[in-house]
């Protein structure tokens, strides 16, 4: 056998060109000669063993799994049916050579407060003070959520009660 880039030429046996035509088109679908070589090594000792000439050698032969690559999935444009519409193409956005500006630390956002220069006990203060705000906040608008289940529908009893009286006129 010689391989020179796509070409392959082979001499020998019938038998075994087939075999060898399995193995170079398996090579150019990606897989490995190596799992074919060491399948043909073990059918090679197998027919040496008389006993087991006229057993299925499966249990034997090596099952070899693909690990992460899948079929490639055929488009429907090469199927010949309608192909999906495109999505809107994205905005490019203008290149600037320059990064984008640093955003500011913890510390240097506590010098602009003044926050930085309180005492513990004053910080913790102001923070259960927010704390708390937030809290009431919540609270308010759960307790309107609520209420909206309790509030009654809107009923038409004028209405209902007018049909009845020119009802009860057409009657007499």
């Amino acid at each position: 056998m010689m391989v020179q880039g796509n070409t392959v030429s082979a001499m020998g046996p019938y038998k075994g060109l087939k075999e060898l035509r399995r193995i170079v088109i398996d090579c150019m679908k990606n897989i490995h000669p190596v799992y074919h070589i060491k399948e043909l090594m073990i059918k090679r000792e197998l027919a040496n063993d008389p006993k087991l000439a006229n057993e299925s050698w499966d249990r034997f032969l090596p099952k070899f799994r693909k690990q992460s690559s899948k079929p490639l999935k055929r488009s429907k444009k090469a199927d010949g049916e309608g192909a999906k519409p495109k999505k809107s193409e994205k905005k490019k956005k203008t290149y600037t050579p320059f990064p984008p500006a640093q955003t500011p630390r913890k510390v240097d956002l506590q010098l602009e407060s003044g926050e930085y220069f309180l005492r513990p006990a004053e910080k913790a203060a102001r923070e259960m003070a927010r704390k708390e705000r937030e809290q009431a906040e919540k609270t308010e608008r759960k307790r309107v959520e609520r209420a909206k289940v309790f509030k009654a529908p809107k009923e038409e009893t004028e209405k209902k009660k007018k049909r009845k009286r020119t009802e009860s006129i057409e009657e007499a």
